[in-house]
């Protein structure tokens, strides 16, 4: 059973950055690919950001394709988030997720078996 604690989250103003690092314990993610995703209050879940088990292949969504960095160094069990230019409309809750088998890539919360319990990251205008 794979735990997943997310930190970094906190209140920024517009334009600023954050990273926000995901640390995984009670097993390995070098297997398996890592997820970002977020959720606004009224809003469904989704993938913000999406990294390979080697981190060569990397999926954004558009609306932070450019902005936001997913990396991860799996001798530390750690995937991070790194949020630049950040935009007010990036205020929500942010989870990274792992699944639980050895899959292909994929974006949809569904494919995730794993949740970290979140960090709030507030943007102001």
């Amino acid at each position: 059973q794979v735990q997943l604690v997310e930190s970094g989250g906190g209140l920024v103003q517009a334009g600023g950055s954050l990273r926000l690092a995901c640390a995984a314990s009670g097993g390995t993610i070098s297997n398996y690919y890592m997820g970002w995703f977020r959720q606004a209050p009224g809003k469904e879940r989704e993938c913000v950001a999406a990294s390979s088990r080697a981190g060569i292949t990397r999926r954004y969504a558009d609306s932070v394709k450019g902005r936001f960095t997913i990396s991860r160094d799996n001798d530390k069990k750690t995937v991070y988030l790194q949020m630049n230019s950040l935009k007010p409309e990036d205020t929500a809750v942010y989870f990274c997720a792992a699944p639980n088998s050895i899959r292909p890539l994929r974006p949809e919360a569904d494919a995730y078996d794993y949740w970290g319990q979140g960090t709030q990251v507030t943007v102001s205008s």
